[in-house]
């Protein structure tokens, strides 16, 4: 197998990674409302568990209420059930047609649980990256193995892995430190 080939799937990895890791991080409530923070609810309609976004339109009308509007009225009742049931940190307000979520302000001690929270979903990513970086080194050991390789494209390749590695686990640890500034500025 080609040694670039590998690396280019490593790095498609590692992007993977750090991608999933932002998905985490923006599904934090900060403070500011999000789609993000409801969109993945799951809410049980028709019989089958469904996520929110796929039985309502979920709208932010300002920086503190999240709006769901459900597109058949008769799931109101049970988008509010499995919003509490979710525990978001917030209570789910029916209003006619529509559920209001405001949100409370974040108190010292819940921000320090959701950076918590961070550090643990940005170590789940830098797992990943190391992960990446394993499989690939492994390829081109394998690769090395069966003679498709020299002795010195396996060094380069270990090597541009390694960079590859340290530059995603940077990025990580970037977005989790912006996370973190957001999440404890009161």
């Amino acid at each position: 197998m080609d040694p670039k080939k590998i690396l280019a799937d490593a790095r498609a990895a590692m992007t993977k990674a750090v991608e999933f890791t932002l998905h985490e991080f923006s599904s934090l409530h900060t403070g500011k409302s999000s789609p993000l923070m409801v969109e993945s609810v799951t809410v049980v309609a028709y019989g089958s568990s469904m996520r929110l976004k796929e039985v309502a339109a979920i709208t932010t009308p300002d920086a503190r209420t999240i709006q769901i509007q459900p597109w058949d009225k008769g799931l109101l009742r049970d988008i509010e059930k499995a919003l509490q049931v979710a525990k978001l940190g917030f209570n789910p307000l029916v209003q006619g047609d529509i559920i209001r979520c405001p949100l409370p302000e974040l108190s010292r001690e819940r921000r320090q649980e959701l950076a918590k929270v961070c550090h643990t979903h940005a170590e789940e990513g830098r797992i990943r990256v190391r992960t990446a970086r394993r499989e690939a080194n492994d390829a081109l050991k394998k690769a090395k193995g069966a003679g498709t390789i020299t002795e010195d494209d396996l060094k380069r390749g270990e090597k541009d892995a390694q960079i590859e590695h340290d530059k995603f686990i940077a990025d990580i640890n970037k977005h989790l430190a912006a996370k973190e500034a957001e999440l404890m500025k009161v």
